[in-house]
């Protein structure tokens, strides 16, 4: 295997745990009029092989705006490991029983008080193109040492890891 073969598995290998930690994301869609629009989803698969999963309403504004615009963007923060991830790809609604039982979860019955049997309830799956992090490695100290450099001598602070990945 090649050393870039190697960088680019483990760059995917170190999305996979950005995502896996933050779980809560912001999901980003475009409206009919153009305007963007976030807002809060929690993961439903940790394992990150290219496609998100997330549980929704049929009927939601998310749903028909992926329908008329599948392109979307999946951002996550992990404030305690001063970690972010930006995942750009295409959304569809993908109803799957089987994998709707796999990914259920005790605590979305605030959502969906039915379970997987809750009227109307579908899954939104985001397969992504691509996906950029921005890691820091020592967390918060490390990061607060670097601003602190940075304003005692001027010089930008080295932002830790930044890399971009294909799917």
């Amino acid at each position: 295997m090649s050393n870039r073969a190697t960088g680019v598995e483990d760059a995917r290998r170190r999305v996979t745990e950005l995502i896996r930690d933050a779980r809560i994301c912001l999901l980003t869609t475009t409206a009919v009029d153009g305007r963007l629009v976030s807002r809060p989803m929690g993961l439903q698969a940790a394992e990150f092989d290219g496609d998100l999963w997330f549980f929704t309403y049929a009927n939601s504004a998310k749903i028909r705006q992926i329908r008329v615009n599948p392109q979307v963007n999946v951002g996550f923060s992990d404030q305690r490991h001063h970690a972010w991830v930006s995942v750009a790809g295409t959304a569809a609604e993908e109803w799957d029983r089987e994998r709707a039982e796999r990914l259920w979860h005790p605590l979305l019955r605030t959502w969906f008080p039915d379970g997987p049997d809750t009227p109307g309830l579908t899954l939104l799956k985001v397969h992504a193109g691509a996906a950029e992090y921005w890691d820091s490695p020592g967390g918060a100290m490390v990061s607060l040492v670097g601003l602190a450099r940075a304003a005692v001598t001027g010089q930008p602070p080295r932002p830790g890891e930044n890399r971009e990945v294909s799917y």
